[in-house]
């Protein structure tokens, strides 16, 4: 299938996408990968790479990571709106929202790929990214990979040559 004209990028836009899992495990502790996430995204802010973060993904970490239920050493909501704003002052990087082409990006990555119901939440991260024009988006969950037009890499899993 060939990409509709709202997935086609410039090149001067193109920056890598964050998912909330990376950022939840970059900035909590106690969560699996820890210091692999961070390692990767410290890397990343370092870099002079463009990358960036969906408002949806915001807003899921803010509600996992302030949720004392999912984590026992859990963020304040203080602690985790200070994490978003460290990555706001880096100058490569961007927030990702919705664009004027979300609603035909969204229908097209929907009617692609067959999804429904909860996994409309992540076609609606990877419509955000393709219209803001993310080559890559970092995630540890496999699903994204449902939808054409996105790359997606698990910067927690080494790279095969």
């Amino acid at each position: 299938m060939r990409a509709p004209s709202a997935y086609r990028a410039k090149a001067d836009d193109l920056m890598i996408a964050i998912d909330t899992n990376i950022l939840v495990y970059a900035s909590v502790a106690s969560s699996p990968n820890h210091a692999a996430a961070l390692c990767a995204l410290e890397g990343l802010a370092l870099s002079g790479s463009a990358w960036g973060v969906p408002y949806p993904c915001a807003h899921e970490f803010l509600t996992i990571t302030t949720n004392q239920r999912i984590y026992t050493d859990h963020l304040s909501a203080s602690e985790a709106f200070e994490v978003l704003e460290v990555m706001n002052k880096n100058r490569n990087f961007r927030w990702i929202g919705l664009g004027p082409l979300h609603l035909d990006t969204l229908k097209t990555l929907l009617l692609s790929s067959g999804v429904s119901g909860g996994a409309i939440h992540d076609a609606r991260i990877a419509a955000c990214c393709i219209d803001a024009g993310a080559h890559e988006l970092w995630s540890a969950d496999r699903d994204f990979s449902r939808f054409p037009g996105l790359r997606v890499r698990n910067p927690l899993v080494a790279k095969r040559d």
